[in-house]
């Protein structure tokens, strides 16, 4: 057995080949548990030297809102002692990288990586007929049960998540697909859209059509006619969007594929690109980290609302705040809350917090984004691609097929995951374990996918959307 210890101060190491941990000097009962060189939790009893360090005697020292402390546009990250920082698996120079990548230029003035048709519902109850059009055009559906009978906050989010797709830059041509009698019908989802290239966006109302199949067929074969006048032409990397995100964590996830991922958000916020770091429990216990390098007041201010909100979401719902690792996560050798958060939040590697978003709001800003979202996978990938994320880099240790409708990019954590799950993962991370730094080799994969390469997702068909929900449904 070999372990591995993340930072100095650690007083437990990590099992190279089960991801759990092991301590490394005796841990008095009520002391802390010290990982990534922070503490993630407190020894629930006496643990001796060379014991498994886990569920069975640890628990979490998260309680109650803390109190945050805004410290200046010069406290930051990168200022504070590094005996205070995580320490990442070390990155070397990563030698100057093309600033260009091949993309479709939109009219006005974004990027599209893909030049996709999607058809778009207003309304669950035209799933089957979206599927059908998409069976007969190749074009892509996504199916979701809402859009009516849903109240206030809901019917709020869910148009704003599907204006968000509508307006993506990925497609090429979208074909919004309505019934006609929903609460989100057609000239109420029109006020919410706004403006749109007519050229590129189409609206069809199945109640109302003679033969909504033919018409929507139609509609589509004009709307793959004008996408196939598009070229890819070069523009600067800085026009790109990244989705960070992960999901199947274990004791790997904060070694190998989230640091990667993280020295790839920096690369691309450095090269004036915009990163977006969502799943807000899966900040609690880290979230100082990240108010930390909040580049104003006014973003610390919205982290700090952002991470209390989502606690009062919580207690709102009489639910525990800080239980949240899943039965896989603990399996996988993550044993608390804020173990899971500072493993995950290594994804937005150390760059300044420029700008904190909602539900529907488009990123707008360069540099690392929060972005408000449950951790769960199919609600997260969905938001980031509703906030206009060109592709989504998705780390996991446990596996899973999901894709979200832009390229999603699976990075493993360690490679026996990535050598049996050839059919789930992109990029194997697991050599991060034994010191090897694949960074440059990561960055121009994204480079590759970004013109055009096919990530797993894509090539499986797997694209899936689910829309959050909390409020009361009719």
């Amino acid at each position: 057995m070999s372990l591995l210890r993340i930072h100095p101060a650690d007083n437990v190491a990590v099992d190279t080949e089960t991801g759990h941990k092991q301590a490394l000097t005796d841990i008095p009962s009520g002391a802390n548990v010290i990982k990534y060189g922070f503490p993630i939790g407190h020894a629930l009893c006496d643990i001796a030297a060379g014991e498994h360090v886990h569920t069975h005697n640890m628990a979490t020292n998260l309680g109650d809102k803390p109190e945050y402390t805004y410290k200046g546009d010069k406290e930051t990250a990168e200022n504070k002692s590094a005996a205070d920082q995580p320490k990442e698996v070390p990155i070397t120079s990563v030698p100057p990288l093309p600033p260009m990548v091949l993309a479709f230029e939109r009219a006005n003035g974004d990027i599209g990586i893909r030049n996709d048709i999607w058809i778009i519902n207003t309304v669950g109850c035209v799933n089957k007929l979206a599927e059908t059009l998409s069976r007969r055009t190749g074009a892509f559906s996504f199916p979701h049960p809402y859009g009516c009978s849903q109240l206030g906050g809901d019917h709020k989010i869910t148009q704003q998540i599907l204006k968000g797709l509508v307006l993506h830059p990925n497609a090429g041509g979208i074909l919004v697909l309505g019934l006609g009698c929903e609460n989100n019908n057609l000239d109420e989802f029109k006020k919410v859209l706004g403006p749109v290239d007519e050229s590129r966006v189409k609206f069809l109302n199945a109640q109302t059509a003679e033969d909504e199949v033919e018409e929507g067929v139609r509609l589509i074969r004009e709307l793959q006619e004008q996408a196939s006048l598009d070229q890819r032409v070069p523009v600067p990397v800085s026009k790109l969007k990244v989705g960070l995100k992960c999901g199947g964590s274990d004791g790997f996830s904060g070694i190998t594929a989230n640091p990667l991922i993280g020295h790839f958000s920096d690369w691309l916020c450095e090269m004036g690109g915009s990163t977006v770091l969502t799943e807000v429990p899966e900040m609690f216990g880290a979230e100082h980290l990240l108010m930390e390098r909040c580049v104003s007041r006014e973003v610390f201010d919205k982290t700090v609302r952002l991470i209390n909100d989502f606690k009062d979401y919580f207690t709102e719902h009489g639910q525990v705040i800080y239980e949240n690792p899943s039965p896989g996560n603990k399996a996988g050798g993550i044993t608390t809350l804020e173990e899971k958060s500072l493993g995950c939040t290594q994804k937005g590697g150390n760059s300044p917090v420029t700008d904190v978003l909602t539900y529907g709001e488009m990123v707008t800003k360069s540099g690392l984004n929060l972005l408000n979202g449950p951790g769960n996978d199919m609600v997260a990938v969905t938001n980031l691609t509703a906030a206009g994320c060109h592709m989504i880099l998705f780390s996991t240790g446990r596996g899973t097929p999901l894709g979200a409708p832009v390229p999603t990019v699976k990075v493993g954590t360690n490679s026996d995951i990535s050598r049996r799950k050839k059919n789930w993962i992109d990029f194997d991370a697991g050599p991060m374990i034994d010191g090897a730094d694949p960074t440059e080799e990561f960055i121009r994969f994204c480079l590759s996918v970004a013109e055009g390469a096919e990530t797993v997702n894509e090539k499986n068909g797997y694209r899936e959307i689910a829309i959050f929900k909390d409020g009361v449904i009719l």
